[in-house]
C-alpha cells in the first residue's frame, strides 16, 4: 500500500512511520509547512509545526531511507485555523483550533491532495484505532493507552476518511515504549518534549494576541441578576468559567469569588457569578459529524446513551444525546447530562463515545443550567 506519512518532527510521527515502513508499506515522508513565518511559531517544547521540526522529521526520514517533502500549507492553514480562532472569539466563543487542524489541514486538505496524488492511506503519529466492524464498516476507538489517547481531536473524522486513515501507535501501552523504540531505531528525536499549547500565538499570551487581531471596546461586566460589577477592556477576551483577570469593583455579597458565566459580544457585556453556576445540564450542538457510520438511533432522531467528552484531556462523562430540529429547521445534537458538568463554553467541541468507540462530534452553540436562566440577565 503506498503511504503518505504525515511528519510533525516528533517522536509519535517518526515511529508511526517506522512502522509503516517495517510493515512493508510503500512510504513517503511530509511535513506541513503552516506559516509563512516559521520564527512566529512556537519553537521546542512548545510548538509543532517549526522550522527545526521540518529538520527532525527530515533526519527521521533519513534514517527510515524514505523520500522526504515539505509542503506548503501556510495559506490554508491561516484560513482555516487561523482566521477561524479569531472569528470564533469574535462571535464570544472558545475555539480549539487543534481540533480544527485536524479537520481541516491533517484529514481534509492533506488527505485530499495524497488520494489526487494515488496514496491509499494517510499515517499518523496520533494515539487512536481503527476497526472494521463485520460489515467492513470502519469506526474510530480509543487508543490502548488511555493517558495518551487523542480519538477526541479525532472525532471530526468522517467514514469516508477513516478509510484512508492509519494509525501505527493505537496498540501501543505507553509513551515510554514509543520512546523506546524510537531510541532503538537511532531517531534523534527519542527525547524530544511533547508539543503543547496553540503554535501559532508564539508568546503563549492568547489574550494580547487576540487584542491585536479584534477590535476592543469597553464595557460592562455584570453579575447574574444584570447588575453593573465592574468594567472590562473587551469582551472578546474572556472565557467561560474565567476567575482570574476580572478586577471587578463590586465583591460578591458572600465574599466568594466569581467566574465567568456568559459573554455577550452583541452587547458587549461580560456575565460573571458564582462557582455554582457554572454547572450546566444540557448542551446544544452545531456542525454535526459522525466518525464512521452513524448508529442506528441518529437516522430515527431516538435518544441513546453515551459518553461525552468536552475537552482534550477531560473525563467522559454519562450523558443521552438525541438529533433534534431547531426551529429554523436544522439539525442539531441535544446532549442532556447525568450530572451537571463545569464551565461548558459555546464554541468547545462535545465529543461523542459508547465504550472505546467514538460516535461522532458537535460544535457546542450552547450550554444550559436548569438552575440559572440567562434570559433574566438584562
Amino acid at each position: 500500500m503506498k503511504v503518505l506519512a504525515a511528519m510533525s518532527g516528533g517522536v509519535d510521527s517518526a515511529v508511526a512511520a517506522a512502522r509503516a515502513v517495517e510493515a512493508g508499506h510503500d512510504v513517503v515522508g511530509v511535513h506541513l509547512a503552516l506559516s509563512r513565518m516559521p520564527g512566529t511559531l512556537r519553537t521546542g517544547s512548545r510548538g509543532c509545526c517549526t522550522i527545526e521540526d521540518s529538520r527532525d522529521a527530515w533526519r527521521a526520514c533519513d534514517i527510515l531511507g524514505i523520500p522526504y517533502y515539505v509542503w506548503d500549507f501556510s495559506e490554508r492553514f491561516k484560513e482555516d485555523v487561523v482566521d477561524d480562532f479569531i472569528a470564533e472569539y469574535a462571535a464570544g466563543r472558545t475555539p480549539n483550533p487543534c481540533m480544527r487542524c485536524n479537520e481541516r489541514i491533517k484529514f481534509a486538505a492533506l488527505l485530499e491532495k495524497a488520494l489526487a496524488l494515488g496514496f491509499d492511506a494517510v499515517c499518523t503519529g496520533h494515539y487512536a484505532k481503527v476497526i472494521e466492524d463485520e460489515h467492513g464498516n470502519r469506526e474510530l476507538h480509543r487508543a490502548a493507552d488511555w493517558a495518551k489517547d487523542q480519538s477526541y481531536v479525532l472525532g471530526v473524522l468522517t467514514h469516508e476518511q477513516l478509510k484512508h486513515s492509519m494509525f501505527p501507535l493505537a496498540d501501543t501501552p505507553s509513551k515510554a515504549e514509543v520512546r523506546a523504540e524510537a531510541a532503538r531505531r537511532g531517531l534523534s528525536v527519542a527525547n524530544k518534549p511533547d508539543s503543547h499549547d496553540i503554535c501559532f500565538i508564539s508568546d503563549g499570551d492568547t489574550r494580547g494576541w487576540l487584542a491585536e487581531k479584534i477590535e476592543m471596546e469597553p464595557g460592562q461586566i455584570v453579575d447574574q441578576t444584570g447588575s453593573v460589577v465592574g468594567e472590562h477592556e473587551g469582551a472578546n477576551a474572556f472565557t467561560v468559567g474565567q476567575r482570574r483577570g476580572l478586577k471587578l469593583g463590586r465583591p460578591a455579597a458572600d465574599g466568594k469569588p466569581r467566574f465567568v458565566l456568559e459573554i455577550r459580544p452583541k452587547e458587549n457585556k461580560v456575565v460573571v457569578g458564582p462557582e455554582a453556576l457554572l454547572a450546566v445540564d444540557q448542551m446544544r450542538g452545531i456542525k454535526v459529524s459522525w466518525a464512521g457510520l452513524p448508529i442506528a438511533e441518529v437516522a430515527a432522531q431516538a435518544e441513546f446513551d453515551c459518553m461525552v467528552q468536552v475537552r482534550a484531556h477531560g473525563d467522559p462523562v454519562p450523558a443521552r444525546a438525541r438529533m433534534e430540529a431547531d426551529d429554523d429547521g436544522r439539525q442539531q445534537l441535544v446532549v442532556t447530562l447525568v450530572d451537571p458538568m463545569r464551565g461548558v463554553a459555546p464554541g468547545q467541541t462535545m465529543v461523542l463515545y459508547q465504550g472505546t468507540r467514538v460516535l461522532g462530534q458537535a460544535t457546542i452553540d450552547s450550554a444550559r443550567s436548569l438552575s440559572w436562566d440567562p434570559a433574566q440577565v438584562s
